[in-house]
This record gives structure tokens, C-alpha cells and sequence, in this order.
């Protein structure tokens, strides 16, 4: 059964706060604690216990898929492997996330490595958000890794964010796009005291008239540590853009490495960068409505990471 404590992580992750409709699957501390299946949408466990596969009939619209992960005790570490098979012409939204809470002395560990199959002409939004929290002296450590194969004139919208208690990230997602295919990444990510967090990108974009949009919103605080590398490589007649843009502060350290290759004469390719600190006339402004120079940033922050 999902304790109150789970019940609060899950609300973080996956905005759940009672039994999602539609398909999902829950797992909390390494074990299956509820699963549910819809006549279009069905989730099988894999033989060997590694994970899951999730099946999604072509033509399945406005359905959803929940597969948020819980771990609460201290010292667990796992690694599971999660495929989702999306229909043709379907149309879904896929929410996952993992929220860590460790009040122990041990490390706690979930990796993760998801791949999509998106068929002909499907569109997927892809929701995963991480958190972290506990006063123990134990590490949340999350590695998630994605693998996304794209076929024709689909569509794929990935929303990641982490925003707060996790001490150690490493994220790679991998990105294959045919012909018309199109994939958005929008990343939010904070930092804190001693973290740090990798994000790596790397899209191929094979097909014609393929295009790509990866963009990063970071803060990082204390003494973290962020790096966000991202590359795109245009190997037909396609159009790509990634983005980092970051604010840095204390004695915090980002590192932004975005790179293009262009393998085709028609390839268009995009990449911009920006890192700095916040504005003092944007705090003195909020001061002046009576707002604390702390209260000041907190809102700066808020409205940046949106």
C-alpha cells in the first residue's frame, strides 16, 4: 500500500493526489504497488523484472499513461527499463517522474532508461519530473536516460523538470527523427548547495523537412554544479535549434556546450547560449512594491523557470 509520505511524493512528481484514470502503473521501493490497463492502452512487465512495456493501439486519442516511481527508504538503488510502443495516428500524454526521499545515511539510486517507438503520424507529450527530499545524510541520486526513435510525421513533446532536492543528475536522452518528424524538448532545472546535474542531448535528424527545438532553463545556487551539452546533427534537408539559458548565482558553476553538425547543404541549424546573474535594477524594482531582497529574487526566479 502507498504510505502518506509516498502519497506526498507522488503528488510532487506526477501531480497525483488519488488513483489516476486511464492507464498507469505505480512502483514504489522496487516493488509493483498498482497497475491499470485500458482497452487501447495495456502495460506488460518484462520477464525478467528489468522493467516494463507499455503498448499503445494506433489511433488511441486523449488517453493517458501515469508511471511514477517512489523510493523512501534509504540505501535502495535500482535500474529499470521502460519501452513504450506508440501507435500510428494516436494521440496521447505519458507522465512519469521519480521523487526520492532519503532520511538515512545510504545512497539512494533510481536509473532509468526509457525508450520510445513513435509511430507514423502519433503525437506524445512526454511529462517527467524529478524530486528530491529528506534530511538524511544519504545522497538522491537520479540518472534517467531516454532513447526516442521517430518515425514519419510524428510529433513529440518532452517537458522535464527538476527543481528541487536532488543531489546528483545525469541525464542523456537520444533522438532519432524520419522524414517530417518533429521533436520539442523544454528542460527546467534548479540547483542547490552542492548538486549537480548533466543534461546531454543528441538528436539525428535523418529525414527531410525533420526538425528539432531543444531548450534549457536553469538556476544554479549555492556551490552546484550544472552542464548542459547539446548537439544536433542535420543529415537531410531539416531545421534544428537548441538553447541554453541560465542564471547563475553565489559561487555556482554552469557549464553550456551547445554544438551543430550539418551533413546536408540544407540543413539549418541553430544554437544560442546565455549565463548570467540577476539584473540588480529587476530586484531594486520589486523592492520599490515592497517586496525583501530575498522575496525579490524568489519571484525573478519563479517567473524565469516557467
Amino acid at each position: 500500500m502507498i504510505d502518506e509520505l509516498q502519497k506526498r511524493i507522488l503528488a510532487e512528481v506526477a501531480d497525483l493526489h488519488s488513483v489516476p484514470e486511464g492507464a498507469y502503473n505505480l512502483r514504489a521501493n522496487g516493488k509493483l504497488e498498482g497497475r491499470n490497463t485500458t482497452a487501447n492502452i495495456d502495460i506488460v512487465s518484462k520477464s525478467d523484472g528489468s522493467g516494463i512495456d507499455i503498448y499503445i493501439k494506433p489511433n488511441t486519442k486523449n488517453e493517458s499513461v501515469h508511471i511514477p516511481v517512489v523510493l523512501s527508504r534509504s540505501g535502495l538503488k535500482e535500474l529499470v527499463y521502460n519501452d513504450f510502443h506508440i501507435g500510428e495516428n494516436s494521440d496521447v500524454v505519458i507522465v512519469a517522474g521519480c521523487g526520492i526521499d532519503n532520511c538515512g545515511t545510504q545512497d539512494s539510486e533510481h536509473d532509468g532508461v526509457h525508450r520510445f517507438y513513435v509511430g507514423r503520424g502519433a503525437r506524445v507529450k512526454y511529462v517527467e519530473k524529478h524530486y528530491g527530499s529528506g534530511h538524511g545524510e544519504g545522497r538522491r541520486i537520479l540518472n534517467p536516460e531516454a532513447e526516442i526513435y521517430m518515425e514519419d510525421d510524428s510529433f513529440m513533446e518532452m517537458e522535464m523538470v527538476q527543481i528541487k532536492g536532488v543531489d546528483s543528475t545525469d541525464r542523456k536522452t537520444r533522438a532519432e527523427l524520419k522524414p517530417g518528424a518533429r521533436l520539442v524538448v523544454r528542460e527546467r532545472l534548479m540547483t542547490h548547495n552542492d548538486q549537480t546535474a548533466v543534461s546531454g542531448y543528441e538528436v539525428y535528424l535523418n529525414g527531410e523537412n525533420a526538425s528539432a527545438d531543444v531548450v534549457s532553463r536553469s538556476v544554479a545556487r549555492d556551490s552546484s554544479y550544472q552542464k548542459f551539452d547539446s548537439k544536433i546533427i542535420g543529415n537531410a534537408p531539416c531545421s534544428g535549434h537548441t538553447e541554453c539559458d541560465a542564471i547563475i548565482m553565489d559561487t555556482a558553476r554552469i557549464l553550456a556546450v551547445p554544438q551543430l553538425e550539418a551533413n546536408n547543404l540544407d540543413a539549418a541549424l541553430i544554437h544560442e547560449a546565455a549565463i548570467g546573474k540577476i539584473a540588480g535594477d529587476q530586484i531594486v524594482k520589486l523592492m520599490t512594491l515592497g517586496l525583501t531582497e530575498e522575496e525579490a529574487e524568489e519571484q525573478i526566479i519563479n517567473g524565469f523557470l516557467k
